[in-house]
């Protein structure tokens, strides 16, 4: 039995004319698709990463990091606005792998945005959770703690997980509670989310501005802490290590990328959204982390509402007040827009036959796949309530990583194999740029490499999507029928 058929690739023109045909209404704009970006990149990132990161890893100079993972965002993101403008679905790299490297490797990729969305999800839930807790502290609510601890936690000495008892009710409900939202309608979701971007990106720059007059030069001596011996902590190996922690707070710009069958003008809507967000978001992130590490040491940042400890200690109570608020908005709009990518790529998946026909049944009246929704919403709300945020985090990294070097290798394919394509949006310098995304992937990866935990749930996760592909999707598969 050939293995080609594995290989088989989707016709780039029927992709086009399945874009043209879609049931989903076509209600976002260019400006709809930049704040839908920034909405899925203003969150974790800012407001729970980048504490744990300087603490752990990279100290001040955790602003390395992020221009090593803005750089890598950057050749990526070229690439996927030049493969959106050309192939404007809902399956983001799942379709553009379609069409270019073949259905097994189109499942694989599939199978990793899985990570980037529905794991990435759950792991912005618990920092919600994190911030909803503490605000509701300021008022004397006091919700018990074993509702408010995940049902596991990781022994870092031991590197064995451990049940506690409790579940994380807040993540539950704020999963849940978006899960709602989307079912109603993209266009209703996408003016509750640009009312929510206006309001964090409000509160993030107040911070930079009133706390760049709080600057303790002082702390960011050392600007790149020595090495303890141990690979990843401080020194250029923990300026790694931080790199493909932060990263995970870049990973909103794709998601644009899902929403080309509901833009109205997806050729030139979809490359504006996804470069615009990328750009704002990394100015953004960089004046943040420069101004956090700047008022409080780094070894003091690994706590889950950072920023807030940041405002606390220049003891100005309305803004850090402001600043709960803005982190609440912020991680409930990112919840959103992961859980919108993650319904509309099963939707695509579930039209080719990889994925059960129930994925792409659409509500007659909302227009949107609900039952698809409700259940990714159900289970990503699971895993948001019984699972920590430290072991989510490097495997949502670790998958959008490996998904971004896909996507810089699928232009690079498409240009030699389909070089008379009507292509909107080109990359600039190619194939430099796409060999540097591809580059950068990898630099990243390896530095998360350090965590064997982390490795070995990553190859088991790989295992179980090849075994439902070959037990399952392969056999459904609609162009295998063709």
């Amino acid at each position: 039995m050939s293995f080609s058929k594995y290989l088989a690739k989707k016709p780039v023109q029927l992709i086009q004319q399945e874009s043209e045909t879609s049931e989903l209404k076509r209600t976002l704009s260019a400006a709809n698709l930049v704040s839908l970006g920034i909405g899925c990149i203003i969150g974790a990132g800012i407001f729970v990463m980048t504490g744990q990161a300087a603490a752990q890893y990279a100290g001040p100079a955790i602003i390395i990091s992020f221009v090593l993972a803005g750089l890598c965002c950057a050749f990526a993101g070229l690439c996927y606005a030049e493969l959106a403008s050309m192939l404007p679905v809902s399956g983001s790299a799942y379709s553009y792998s379609y069409a270019s490297l073949g259905e097994i490797v189109a499942w694989v990729m599939g199978w990793l945005l899985l990570l980037e969305y529905g794991v990435a999800a759950s792991t912005v839930a618990v920092g919600w959770s994190g911030y909803v807790v503490s605000f509701l502290g300021n008022f004397g609510i006091a919700i018990p703690e074993m509702l408010t601890t995940p049902t596991l936690q990781m022994d870092h000495d031991t590197h064995t997980l451990i049940n506690t008892g409790g579940i994380n009710l807040p993540a539950l409900f704020g999963i849940l509670s978006m899960t709602a939202l989307l079912v109603v309608g993209v266009k209703e979701s996408a003016t509750v989310n640009n009312v929510i971007v206006c309001v964090k990106l409000a509160v993030v720059v107040l911070f930079v501005v009133i706390g760049a007059f709080y600057v303790n030069p002082d702390n960011w001596v050392p600007f790149i802490p020595e090495n303890t011996g141990d690979t990843g902590r401080y020194g250029w190996s923990g300026i790694l290590r931080g790199a493909g922690i932060v990263f995970f707070a870049y990973v909103g710009f794709e998601a644009v990328s899902t929403a080309a069958q509901e833009a109205k003008n997806p050729k030139r809507d979809v490359p504006i959204g996804i470069l615009g967000s990328l750009f704002v978001c990394t100015l953004l992130y960089m004046a943040v982390a420069l101004v956090l590490t700047g008022i409080v040491r780094y070894d003091t940042l690994n706590v889950a509402d950072p920023i807030a400890k940041a405002v606390d200690a220049i003891q100005i109570p309305w803004l850090s007040f402001l600043v709960k608020i803005g982190a609440i908005a912020g991680l409930t709009s990112v919840m959103m827009v992961l859980l919108y990518g993650q319904t509309r790529i099963f939707y695509t998946m579930s039209r080719d036959g990889l994925m059960p026909p129930i994925f792409s049944r659409v509500h007659p009246k909302f227009q949107t796949p609900w039952i698809n929704t409700l259940l990714v919403g159900s289970i990503i709300g699971v895993v948001a309530a019984t699972t920590p945020i430290d072991i989510l985090g490097d495997l949502v990294s670790l998958g959008t990583l490996t998904a971004f070097a896909l996507i810089c290798f699928t232009v690079l394919y498409l240009r030699k194999a389909e070089p008379n394509l009507p292509r909107p949006f080109k990359v600039p310098f190619s194939p430099y740029f796409p060999v540097l995304g591809i580059l950068f992937c990898g630099y990243l990866i390896f530095g998360l490499l350090s965590n064997p935990i982390t490795v070995q749930f990553y190859v088991y996760y790989l295992v179980v999507g090849l075994v439902i592909y070959f037990a399952y999707s392969h056999k459904h598969s609609k162009l295998q029928k063709m």
